[in-house]
């Protein structure tokens, strides 16, 4: 399907309003997830990326800090101990591998580390352990500090800003339309109890989610307007490696033009947000990888994922210098 002069037209209209602080319409954005031209639409994007961000990768990394075991039956998580994966099992890791991969992030010009955990919550008890954690990364090394560690409530929140911590990780994952057939164990209503406990306790907040799980664009594009509404800081776009042992196994992989596209208007949804590639990207094609840089995103999660691997840093600043980004 070409595009009419029309739709050149509304694209830049819309663009030009995002731009001049004008939010988009749901109407809008499905006009643009179907637009024809996905380079103009990216064009489009990357504008407005550069309006609001400026020519900076924002650069993050995580440590997998208790594996396995999760009580949890999310389709697509090899962490899930209902299914079997063969992920590695361990309650905490240990200090001196987390002091190793942190100085290792720093000295490689990351900016921000998280601390990961399974399992649908961490308890008061060992949120104290993974607090002095915190205290100890935060006195050995000058990184942003974050923690993604489930479903906690206001006290424990607190606990992790007192540590140290600046920013809360909960990924509502999906559109809620989708999110229901996908996990039966919690609910995304508990999920933004959390993104409001972290609020409360003065931390930033990064939530997103996975695409290719079998929603439609459309549910895509009501995911995007329900990360909007949270206000949250940081959005991961994940991508669905199906991971045998999964429900989601036998998965069908989305295209290469469907992802470009999703970040993309995510970038028309959230302007002044950090739209974050993150896990599976390497499955894509460099040129498709370098549309996304110069599409909209302009955050990228960096080394290995929790039990995928992901592009090598040293092939990830190649990357940065070939989109015109700092890092």
């Amino acid at each position: 399907m070409e595009c009419s002069e029309a739709d050149y037209r509304r694209l830049n209209t819309i663009k030009e309003d995002v731009v001049h602080g004008k939010s988009v319409s749901r109407e809008e954005a499905l006009f643009l997830v179907s637009f024809p031209d996905v380079d103009v639409l990216c064009e489009a994007a990357d504008e407005i990326r550069v309006k609001f961000a400026g020519y900076t990768v924002d650069s993050c990394s995580i440590i997998n800090a208790r594996s396995g075991l999760c009580s949890e039956d999310c389709k697509w998580c090899a962490q899930a101990s209902r299914h079997h994966t063969g992920c590695e099992i361990y309650d905490f890791v240990s200090e001196e591998e987390m002091m190793a991969a942190a100085r290792r992030n720093e000295n490689a010009g990351i900016r921000r580390l998280s601390l990961v955990t399974s399992g649908k919550s961490v308890g008061k008890r060992d949120i104290s352990r993974f607090c002095e954690m915190f205290r100890r990364l935060s006195e050995e090394t000058d990184l942003y500090l974050c923690a993604s560690m489930g479903l906690v409530g206001p006290e424990e929140m607190r606990m992790l800003a007192e540590a140290g911590v600046k920013r809360y990780h909960c990924n509502m994952e999906t559109a809620s339309s989708y999110f229901p057939s996908l996990c039966s164990t919690h609910t995304q209503d508990e999920k933004r109890a959390t993104i409001r406990a972290a609020r409360e306790a003065g931390l930033d907040v990064c939530s997103g989610g996975i695409i290719g799980m079998g929603e439609t664009m459309e549910q895509r594009v009501e995911f995007a307007f329900e990360l909007a509404e949270l206000d949250v800081d940081s959005v991961p776009l994940n991508i669905l490696i199906p991971i045998p042992g999964t429900p989601l196994a036998d998965t069908p992989l989305i295209s290469e033009d469907e992802i470009v596209r999703t970040g993309a208007v995510f970038r028309f949804v959230l302007p002044s947000k950090t739209i974050r590639f993150a896990g599976g990207r390497l499955r894509l094609s460099h040129a498709s990888m370098l549309r996304m840089l110069r599409g909209g995103v302009n955050g990228v999660l960096m080394g290995d994922m929790l039990t995928t691997v992901s592009n090598q840093i040293q092939d990830d600043r190649q990357l940065f210098a070939e989109a015109g980004l700092d890092y």
